[in-house]
Parts: structure tokens; C-alpha cells; sequence
């Protein structure tokens, strides 16, 4: 004798619920009893080693601008990051910017400084050759302090990029 098969509309279509990695159901009412007891172990190996990478991607990245992407071996990331890093910082030199010092007398100063050191190695490069002083009182100097500013901001935007490439979140 056949089967028969149930007309209702609650036996025809079963209650959808969201399956985790142990076959269990998510209860509502407490998210995390459901889950596996794996799902709050320790990443793999694998992920360890990918945190491991972007930290020394992010270490050299900041030191030398494109040097993250260097570690990568995407060339022209690093080419284009170094270059353009190098060109914000030299013209913002040569228009007498101010190097802001880590000892600064505000918020701003250290805000300044923060955005300088950004730079990596062109921060102590700049500081050192900059002899005759910052000259803000002209346009051209108050451009070059802003210029340095955007050398280090741009360069924690592309060490965290490459970082992103290390952990496997970006091509």
C-alpha cells in the first residue's frame, strides 16, 4: 500500500533552520550554546602563519614605504608606494614644511608628529637634513607641512593594504 502523503501546509514544508558545523540547530534564545566546541578552539596553523606575515608586512611597510608589497612580490605596488611616499615627502621638504617633533606642545603637534612619522624612514631622513628650519610663514611652507602630513598618512593606507594582501582578505 502506497504512502500517504500529508495535505497540511505545516507537514508539506519543514521549518528551515540554520545548521552549524556539528549538525546543530541555532537556538535563539542562546547563540553561543549552540555552537561547536571547535568553533572556540584556536585558529589553525595556517591562520596563525598569515598573522604572523601581516605583522612583519605591517613592521616593514611602515619602515619602508612599499616595503610591505616588496615582501609580497607585487613590484609595481611597491614601486608605485615607495615613489609616491618619496615624492610627498621630498617636495614637502623642499617647500620648508614643518617636521612636527615627538614631543609636541598639543594635541595637534602630536597629531602632526603622529601623521609625519608615518612616513617610516623618510621621518628621521627629513628631520635630520632639514637644517635651516620650517618656514610656515609663507604659503610654500605651510603646503610642505601638509604635503609631509599626506606622505604618512599615505603610507599606513598602503602598509594596510599590503596587510590586507597578507591575511588573505585583498588580491
Amino acid at each position: 500500500m502506497p504512502e500517504e502523503i500529508p495535505t497540511s501546509p505545516e507537514a508539506q514544508v519543514p521549518e528551515a533552520q540554520p545548521v552549524f558545523d556539528g549538525g546543530e540547530p541555532l537556538l535563539h534564545d542562546e547563540p553561543s550554546a549552540a555552537l561547536p566546541p571547535s568553533s572556540f578552539s584556536e585558529p589553525p596553523a595556517s591562520s596563525r602563519s598569515h598573522w604572523f606575515l601581516a605583522v612583519i608586512v605591517a613592521i616593514i611597510g611602515w619602515t619602508l614605504p612599499g616595503g610591505g608589497h616588496l615582501l609580497l612580490r607585487r613590484w609595481a605596488r611597491a614601486l608605485v608606494s615607495f615613489c609616491a611616499v618619496a615624492v610627498l615627502v621630498f617636495a614637502g621638504y623642499k617647500m620648508r614644511g614643518n617636521i612636527f617633533p615627538p614631543h609636541g606642545t598639543d594635541a595637534f603637534d602630536f597629531l602632526g608628529f603622529l601623521a609625519d612619522a608615518g612616513a617610516g624612514i623618510f621621518y628621521p631622513l627629513a628631520k635630520a637634513a632639514q637644517t635651516a628650519g620650517p618656514d610656515v610663514s609663507r604659503a610654500a611652507g605651510d603646503y610642505g607641512t601638509r604635503l609631509l602630513a599626506t606622505a604618512g598618512v599615505l603610507n599606513v593606507l598602503i602598509l594596510l593594504d599590503a596587510v590586507q594582501i597578507a591575511l588573505g582578505e585583498k588580491n
